[in-house]
């Protein structure tokens, strides 16, 4: 998916080939944590670096303005910003770990990613003012600056807070995926290198004026210019990830490695369409998959959950979205076409035959109904049927269905003792020399009509077609010898499979 409380981003379970499937992560699998403890660790982390930041902003502005050094004023103003940006994390953490809601039913997470992005935006507003200062005392206006023992260590405290929150944002961040949390912790790794230059700059200030080079008063305003630069590439790098996770881009060589999972799924056809987007730490995939058409509908919905399982391998904690197509495939044979016919109607047929007469191929099949719809209207749907079948399998000449009606109310009946009756089918059993054994005759009146079912044990390495004709000639015998039978149901077991 990951797995949100809200009832409003739970869809239904397994669906149908012609419907979608929706599938859902356990949750922060890779972490094992809860999620009251993730957002207290997230928020706790982004807390201390408000804090951290304001000190740090502090002390710069404090020295800077002693001193006159650019290069620590860009860093004070740079701090500032870091403060804004660390305030806003600590906003949108606490905002994106609220469940979906019936406004937000993908969740609350782009936040952490249109934070990031105004962070990008305060960086590149820092990085224009040094460089418009900078630019002024080179060629403009010179300030003389006067680095004290203090400024080094504002500037070396600095480094080390930088570098402590640095690494608690970064654990914290690849922990739970947080975006926010992640801009945060590259934003003050490289304060710590924007601060080395700015104290190499006030060293070369100092062995400037020791040794009598005047070039060298220049080195501040330039180390200020180093930390625009600085700037710069650290808003490049977060500008490109926040503008792709709002723009919605799948993260690189994803699609292609969920496509190569998906197709070796079993019953998968095809990959029609992979979109993938993202929201905060969670990332949403959505599949159109093909398979062969006569797969039924619950097996489609199991189809769809192994598809989803082999999107979890790429990415864990997706919310995976499941739409399987029917398709015909090239494997297909006659029977499987004119079934498929059928089955996109939502129609039940069976026993279908194929004859071949001389040279034109007839089909007989057998349609089931629904048992009160009115005749005329039941061979108005025939009709329209064999008319589907004829023009989609064009090598059918022509079609004999025998519309049975599908029983939809339970009946009543009980049970029956007929010794006579029960002798006359067993001495008809026998007539067949394949038919091993017979048992569990069971007579039934439901009505007015006498039914009968048993049970058959033939030859395990008897083909079905075989079985399938026994047991046809048995039903006509039965009702032969007892016209009084309305209804015959022969079940067929195996010799091994006898469990009498």
């Amino acid at each position: 998916m990951l797995a949100q409380a809200s009832p409003v981003d739970r869809r239904a379970g397994a669906h149908s080939g012609f419907g979608t499937t929706s599938v859902k992560c356990p949750g922060m699998a890779a972490t094992n944590i809860s999620a009251g403890g993730m957002q207290m660790e997230k928020r706790g982390v982004a807390l201390n670096s408000v804090l951290a930041a304001v000190a740090i902003a502090v002390l710069k502005v404090v020295v800077g303005i002693s001193t006159g050094s650019l290069g620590i004023l860009s860093e004070a103003a740079h701090s500032g910003l870091d403060l804004i940006a660390a305030l806003i994390t600590l906003l949108s953490v606490r905002v994106s770990d609220k469940p979906a809601d019936a406004d937000h039913q993908y969740g609350h997470g782009k936040i952490e990613n249109f934070s990031a992005f105004l962070e990008t935006g305060l960086l590149l507003l820092t990085c224009v003012w040094i460089v418009y200062e900078a630019v002024r005392r080179l060629f403009f206006h010179h300030v003389d600056i006067e680095p004290g023992l203090a400024a080094f260590l504002v500037m070396l405290a600095s480094m080390a807070v930088d570098w402590w929150r640095s690494r608690a944002l970064k654990r914290v961040a690849d922990k739970y995926d947080s975006q926010a949390l992640q801009a945060d912790a590259l934003h003050f790794s490289t304060d710590i290198w924007s601060s080395g230059v700015v104290v190499c700059g006030l060293v070369l200030v100092v062995v400037g004026r020791r040794l009598g080079i005047g070039w060298l008063r220049d080195a501040d305003p330039i180390a200020g210019l180093f930390v625009a630069a600085v700037v710069v590439y650290v808003s490049s790098r977060l500008a490109r990830q926040t503008v792709d996770a709002l723009l919605d881009a799948a993260p690189l060589g994803v699609r292609g490695r969920i496509i190569g999972e998906v197709e070796r799924v079993e019953s998968v056809l095809d990959v029609d369409r992979v979109r993938i987007r993202r929201a905060g730490n969670r990332y949403f995939a959505d599949l159109s998959v093909a398979l062969r058409r006569n797969v039924t509908f619950l097996k489609s919905g199991q189809v769809a959950e192994d598809v989803a399982e082999a999107v979890h391998r790429v990415l864990p904690d997706a919310d995976v979205v499941v739409h399987p197509v029917p398709r015909a495939s090239g494997e297909e044979n006659l029977f499987d076409r004119i079934r498929g016919v059928a089955a996109r109607s939502n129609l039940n047929l069976h026993e279908v035959s194929v004859q071949d007469i001389g040279g034109f191929l007839h089909v007989e099949q057998h349609l089931e109904l629904d048992e009160h719809l009115a005749l005329k209207d039941a061979h108005d749907l025939v009709t329209r049927l064999e008319g589907e079948i004829r023009s989609e399998v064009p090598e059918v000449s022509s079609i004999l269905t025998h519309i049975e009606s599908e029983v939809g109310h339970i009946e009543p009946s009980h049970e029956i003792r007929d010794h006579a009756l029960e002798s006359r089918l067993r001495r008809i059993g026998r007539e067949f020399p394949e038919i091993l054994d017979m048992h569990e005759i069971v007579l039934k009146k439901a009505g007015s009509h006498i039914n009968v079912s048993c049970h058959c044990t033939l030859p395990d390495s008897l083909p079905l077609s075989r079985v399938h004709d026994i047991s046809t000639e048995l039903e006509i015998r039965f009702k032969q010898q007892a016209p009084e039978l309305f209804k015959v149901l022969i079940h067929t077991e195996p010799l091994t499979d006898n469990r009498r």
